[in-house]
């Protein structure tokens, strides 16, 4: 099967070789494949992308100058059917053989597989037919550019076209344009009829996107008619719509001035068959209603329950089950005051992000009981969902640790939970698993298992003793969430415990067309109890077989050694470190060997010994990005957290191991305290063309003090990985120089910036040059080993370099990407070539994973 793969991918390839000699293939006779726009604008050539883009014809795509997909088009075969019957007509004798094989019908139809028609059919598809030069074409492209130049103040542009031939049926199209005088605007006056309108305007037409001595361009007429309508709409002028504002230009004997009159008519109304116009009016709400449980059909349904809350009208077609504080918080339309499009459109935000309503609809009608006409009634239809949902997944893993497994999870969603407006999500997971590494005495195929529980309580506003609407306004949509959760090993590594307990408050406010994100970690406690000590060894393979090499020299007790003279895990490894420590061997406190055994029973200690971690944080993340295409945007976060600071107030000082550190405890438990930072920023730039150059930086740093002196594993940083340093699989390098000596190696400060260049291939498939750098270290904590240690700005020399390439096929919904890196600085290298020694692909790491990595 293997050959035959590589048999078709050769003669693919063969075949696209030979059709690169010969590109024009499929150009008629007396037609040009073009080959190049030249584009030159008052005499100097144009560089730029944004004329280019105008043109109705571009030359076919390549991928380093090589028209991949051309040569596709034409290996296939123009009229695959045809040639089918024509093998069958020139060789009579052949279809006989044929149908005697198989029936005249089979015979018909093999003509239609994949391998006679299908291939073919692919090959057009996904290559790309020859763009033939095309003067209808080049004209309608002349027309767009004068188009372009008129909308940006050149009104008297002028734009031709030449056509050059190159070798053989080859071509270039040269775009000759003189732009000419640059129109300005001169005078800017305005005629609006309704009087409350111009008064609206004139508060704020400072703003205006217009400016006398401004050159003409089209787009600020665009911007100016935007700003207009929303500043009316949001200030009562329901009625009010761009098409009523109109520009007359006047450019006659003018010179190279504009003169630029805005007018806004009156209003104009249809009447039966007749129109009539009249004034603008700026419309107050008069009165909100809303219905928390909308049905369908709302003519034939009847209200049965209903109350008034601070001016709001609240109904129900049923029992009203919702408090009147919890709905009409999320509403913005607020009775007698002006009508605001942006007062509408935060208030179908804020209620659709309840989550417990489907998305509103809100409907404005005059208010038959004003006179005047000037008032509106706001009707707020909301679809309640239903009050529980449940879901359920079922996966087959394969890892490092389990060689089969399956993992399956249920969830319950409980949607208004104490009537306001509040969600409680349930998740039950578990997982069952088939590992070779683990004793199995009863010889089950499933001997490794974890279960656990996630529960989330969600309220939709800061759940706090005091007001915080000045602090934290509720148009900034804020909430809390409540959760708590436990998960449970059995046979997988240290067959951990884990309780976890947070409660967190979030808002988003929106500043210029940024959005902020706020989060704030009131407490969020942690409780790591490790049950199988005793599995240590078993877990952390490189420390066992550095004690295990130490003990060939150093150990003098045979009860410490099985048969094969290996350590015995548990009680032979803590035995040997015990005696080299309690000085029972040849080897004293100043040996180099020594401190090594010493530092493996540290690292032991730290990473075996139970965690208890109560903390704070505070998070903020600001993004311009605007909607899912946007590629040019940046986003920036930061973090701050501590921990055991509010427990050391209340702790009392116990005696550890080493009885030269008093340690505080909590309930018997040693809590953890350190405090942390981070600081992320990524940046894209749009090159057009499906183009994008992204970067991301990244700096974070963990500092114990106090009660602790390392950081808990689980708050630490680790380097590698398919969203990090590429060319090295997670916690496989660092810290610093020091070789990655540990199976799971990890620090508490951690620098990484990365670049990739992004660019489309065909279709859906896009491609990706990228070069990550960083690394991790130690520093403040009690680690000594040098080459983990960051000493200053000569450690930066520890900065690892990974590079490579990577394919990502767009599902619109989700990207799956596939990077090869190869490791193209090693710092940890003794050798005097650190640069490029391990660069190829025996030595490349695949990272396969679901969208982009940053």
């Amino acid at each position: 099967m293997r050959k035959t793969v590589a048999k078709i991918s050769l003669f693919i390839l063969i075949g696209i070789i030979i059709s690169a000699c010969d590109a024009v293939k499929r150009v008629p006779d007396g037609k040009y494949l073009l080959k190049k726009n030249n584009i030159t604008v008052d005499g100097k050539k144009e560089k730029s992308e944004t004329i280019s883009n105008l043109l109705y014809q571009q030359p076919n795509s390549t991928i380093l100058g090589y028209p991949f997909r051309l040569n596709l088009y034409n290996i296939a075969k123009k009229n695959p059917d045809s040639s089918y019957k024509a093998m069958f007509l020139n060789d009579p004798e052949k279809l006989a053989r044929q149908t005697k094989l198989f029936s005249a019908k089979q015979v018909q139809r093999k003509g239609q597989s994949f391998f006679y028609s299908g291939i073919h059919s692919f090959l057009k598809k996904t290559g790309e037919a020859p763009v033939i030069v095309d003067a209808a074409r080049a004209e309608k492209s002349l027309i767009r550019i004068k188009s372009h130049y008129f909308n940006n103040g050149y009104f008297n542009a002028k734009a031709s076209y030449t056509v050059d031939t190159l070798s053989k049926k080859r071509a270039k199209i040269n775009y000759i344009i003189t732009k000419g005088e640059v129109h300005k605007i001169d005078s800017l006056s305005t005629r609006i009829a309704s009087p409350e309108l111009d008064s609206l305007y004139n508060k704020n037409k400072n703003l205006s996107a217009l400016k006398s001595g401004d050159i003409f361009k089209s787009e600020n007429f665009d911007l100016e008619r935007e700003r207009i309508t929303t500043n009316f709409r949001n200030n009562g002028a329901f009625y009010f719509q761009q098409s009523n504002i109109n520009f007359d230009i006047d450019t006659v004997d003018t010179g190279d001035k504009t003169n630029i009159k805005m007018i806004i008519d009156d209003q104009v109304l249809r009447i039966g068959d007749s129109t009539v116009t009249r004034p603008f009016k700026l419309y107050n709400v008069s009165e909100v209603n809303i219905y928390t449980d909308a049905p369908l059909n709302k003519s034939e349904a009847k209200v049965t329950d209903s109350v008034t809350y601070k001016g709001y009208n609240l109904y129900s077609y049923n029992k009203l089950k919702y408090r009147p504080k919890a709905i009409t918080d999320a509403v913005f339309i607020a009775p007698d005051a002006k009508y605001s499009d942006i007062r509408t459109s935060v208030t179908s935000r804020y209620l659709s992000n309840l989550k417990v309503f489907n998305s509103p609809a809100i409907q404005y009608k005059l208010d038959p009981r004003d006179s005047l006409n000037n008032s509106l009634i706001a009707n707020i239809y909301l679809t309640p969902r239903k009050k529980y949902s449940f879901g359920a997944s079922l996966d087959f893993t394969h890892s490092n640790i389990q060689d089969f497994g399956i993992s399956a999870t249920t969830s319950v969603t409980i949607r208004n939970v104490f009537n306001g407006a509040e969600t409680l999500d349930v998740a039950l997971r578990g997982n069952i698993g088939s590992s070779r590494d683990f004793a199995n005495p009863n010889n089950l195929f499933f001997n490794v298992s974890e279960y656990g529980i996630d529960t989330k309580l969600s309220f939709p506003r800061i759940l706090l003793p005091f007001n915080t609407e000045r602090l934290i306004p509720k148009s900034t949509i804020p909430s809390t969430s409540i959760s708590l959760g436990f998960a449970k090993q059995q046979n997988i590594g240290l067959d951990k415990e884990n309780f976890t307990g947070a409660m967190t408050y979030n808002w988003s406010p929106r500043k210029n067309g940024a959005r902020h994100e706020h989060r704030f970690d009131l407490f969020n406690v942690q409780y790591v109890n490790n049950i199988n000590i005793g599995n240590y060894f078993n877990v952390y393979k490189s420390s066992y077989n550095a004690l295990n090499d130490l003990a060939q020299t150093y150990n003098t007790n045979p009860n410490n050694i099985n048969g094969d003279g290996n350590l015995i895990i548990p009680e032979g490894a803590d035995g040997f470190i015990a005696e080299v420590l309690g000085n029972a061997t040849t080897l004293r406190p100043g040996d180099g060997d020594f401190r090594r055994i010493n530092t493996i029973s540290e690292r032991k200690n730290r990473l075996s010994e139970n965690n208890f971690i109560l903390a704070s944080s505070y998070t903020f993340s600001k993004t311009t990005k605007t909607n899912l295409t946007d590629n040019n945007f940046y986003v920036f976060k930061t973090k701050v957290e501590s921990a055991g600071n509010v427990l050391s107030l209340f702790g009392t000082a116990a005696e550890t191991i080493n009885e030269q550190n008093n340690k505080k405890t909590i309930f018997d438990l040693e809590y953890s305290q350190y405090i942390k930072t981070e600081l992320e920023y990524v940046k894209h730039w749009d090159l057009s063309k499906e183009r994008v150059f992204a970067i991301r930086s990244f700096f974070g740093i963990a500092i114990p003090y106090g009660n602790s002196t390392n950081v808990p594993f689980s708050r630490s940083y680790f380097a590698g990985g398919s969203n990090d340093i590429r060319a090295w699989q997670p916690y496989s390098l660092g810290p610093g120089s020091s070789g990655a000596v540990n199976d799971f190696n990890e620090a508490n400060l951690k620098i990484t910036t990365s670049a990739e260049l992004r660019f489309p291939i065909f279709n859906s498939l896009k491609g990706a040059l990228f070069v990550d750098a960083g690394n991790i270290w130690n520093v403040l904590d009690d680690v000594e080993d040098e080459p983990s240690v960051f000493e200053g700005i000569r450690s930066l020399e520890d900065i690892a370099v990974g590079s490579g390439f990577g394919f990502r096929y767009d599902l619109s919904f989700f990207v799956i990407r596939l990077d090869l890196a190869f490791k193209t600085y090693i710092p940890s290298d003794d050798s005097a070539k650190k640069w490029f020694r391990d660069y190829n692909f025996g030595n490349s790491v695949l990272n396969i994973g679901i969208n982009y990595p940053f």
